[in-house]
């Protein structure tokens, strides 16, 4: 009998620890929960500006974390990636700066989004003006 119950048992555990690799990583999207924008300098027909960004994401370690944040132009152009290169556990929300974005003339204005190595894209967004020049 004892010997039963404990099969049944390791059964009933084995099938629920199975069903459970079906259902979606905890953690969620990335979601950029703020943004600002500056211009750096501006020569010609394109501006360069600092994005200042920051993403909330439950981190569970680098099986699944916030893994980048980018700019992109209204029509779907990526102008600039910030690579994050490690989990942040321990540090949420978190905030990162990404210069240099080259933002050509006409633009005027680009949507924030971040990205976490399970999921990709798909968390909230910000759309930020772009300072005039």
């Amino acid at each position: 009998m004892k010997n039963w119950f404990l099969a049944t048992a390791f059964m009933t555990l084995s099938a629920t620890v199975g069903s459970l690799a079906s259902f979606p990583a905890a953690a969620g999207t990335a979601d950029v929960v703020d943004a600002a924008v500056t211009m750096e300098t501006s020569t010609g027909d394109e501006a360069f500006y600092k994005f200042t960004v920051t993403v909330r994401h439950a981190d569970e370690g680098w099986d699944h974390y916030a893994d980048a944040f980018e700019v992109v132009s209204p029509d779907g152009t990526v102008l600039g990636t910030r690579v994050l290169v490690h989990p942040h556990v321990n540090e949420q929300p978190f905030t990162r700066s990404l210069g240099a974005v080259a933002i050509p003339e006409g633009v005027t204005e680009v949507v924030i989004r971040a990205r976490d190595s399970v999921h990709g894209h798909g968390g909230k967004t910000i759309t930020l003006a772009i300072p005039q020049r």
